[in-house]
């Protein structure tokens, strides 16, 4: 269940760098970035109040603060502000060190201990992925390439603190209540854009920024945080190692790009070496590392 769940998660997270692609191109990036998540989080407010869920606890809230700062802002502003200059395919290849990085704090945060056969599988599709990437011309970095690689880094902290947040909150809880706690700043920083600026966006913008606070920001957290709660962060983060190549098939598909024979490739060897991860062992240090109630 812990795998499906994490792959339903990435599926909805594959499509938001084309989506966002779609939106920036006539609404301005913060709107897009910042003010998915101010309608994520009034729904979130909503659904919260609807089914009377309790508070977090106090100890609880530096992580829900962490889950904010790098999925509900961190994440989407800092990719919404690169895709300005790069391609939806061009973001692809540098989200996919997400998995690594995600894995890297699950061992900081989350108290896992993967084994040798798990980090051996992780590069193997890591190095799939890269060397797909350079057969792409993928160019050398840019300003905006810095921009991904610290909303790779904020979202793997944000994906490692829900993980672990989702043992206890449950995985849709720990996404709502991170993004009901972020409203003040995330309401603050994206309002004067959106009255300031133009919103006379076309159809197809609007449907990208639709589906980023939808999916992206909402429902997809609810499948991905439960997935990860209940496989353990660093083993259903490697599944993450898909979505950069389930990207570049929704790239072509909405924004005219063409699928070749080196696609599909990396494809079926990126998913052995994932189902390699699932099969291997990752321990547990024995102290976790959330207070535990007072």
């Amino acid at each position: 269940m812990a795998f499906l769940l994490g792959c339903i998660g990435v599926l909805m997270f594959s499509f938001s760098l084309p989506a966002t692609r779609l939106a920036v191109e006539q609404l301005d990036p913060v709107v897009v970035g910042v003010g998915r998540a101010v309608v994520a989080g009034a729904l979130a407010a909503a659904l919260l109040a609807l089914l009377r869920q309790p508070r977090p606890r106090r100890d609880q809230l530096p992580g829900l603060a962490l889950v904010g700062l790098g999925v509900v802002v961190g994440f989407p502003l800092l990719t919404a502000l690169a895709l300005e200059r790069l391609t939806s395919s061009h973001g692809a290849v540098v989200i996919a060190l997400l998995p690594a990085a995600t894995a890297a704090w699950a061992v900081a945060r989350a108290g896992e201990r993967p084994g040798r056969g798990f980090w051996l599988a992780s590069a193997g599709a890591l190095a799939a992925v890269l060397v797909f990437s350079a057969t792409r011309g993928a160019g050398l970095p840019t300003g905006s390439d810095w921009l991904l690689l610290g909303a790779v880094v904020v979202c793997s902290l944000g994906y490692a603190e829900g993980g672990v947040l989702g043992r206890e909150l449950g995985g849709w809880q720990t996404i709502c209540w991170a993004l009901v706690l972020a409203l003040p700043v995330t309401a603050t920083v994206s309002l004067p854009f959106a009255i300031g600026g133009d919103l006379s966006g076309g159809t197809g913008a609007w449907i990208g920024f639709a589906y980023v606070c939808l999916f992206s920001m909402f429902l997809g957290f609810f499948a991905w945080y439960a997935g990860l709660a209940r496989g353990g962060v660093a083993k259903i983060g490697q599944i993450q190692h898909a979505q950069p190549i389930l990207t570049l098939v929704w790239s072509a598909l909405a924004l005219g790009e063409i699928i070749t024979v080196g696609t599909v490739a990396a494809a079926a060897s990126v998913l052995v070496f994932v189902f390699a991860t699932q099969r291997a062992r990752v321990g547990n240090r024995p102290t976790p590392l959330v207070a535990s109630p007072q």
